[in-house]
């Protein structure tokens, strides 16, 4: 099994790649789309990591895969700007997930 990293930038990309992990760095979301549409397909992918940045291009489409299919598991990691997240995307997460407002 794999991990694979959708980046923003090259900086994230080498430091993952140093540890064995492949990737690509990827700016508009046409391309995100497409990577990801593959990378789901892949069955050797065991873990999806995107950045913050690029999450925030696809958060709605990876929250829905993140609900409907099992495997490859995808993750949001911090990049070099920062976290990117709203204080609120946890409690929506939950919200969507199981229909329980946590506010």
């Amino acid at each position: 099994m794999r991990m694979y990293l959708l980046s923003d930038n090259v900086d994230t990309l080498i430091g993952m790649r140093m540890s064995g992990v492949e990737g690509v760095v990827l700016h508009e979301e046409h391309e995100l789309r497409e990577k990801l549409d593959q990378l789901m397909k892949e069955d050797d992918i065991a873990v999806i990591m995107i950045t913050a940045t690029l999450m925030n291009l696809i958060r709605e489409t990876v929250y829905d895969l993140k609900l409907n299919v099992k495997q490859p598991l995808i993750i949001e990691i911090p990049d070099r700007h920062g976290n990117g997240r709203t204080k609120d995307s946890i409690t929506k997460y939950v919200k969507d997930a199981i229909g329980v407002n946590m506010s």
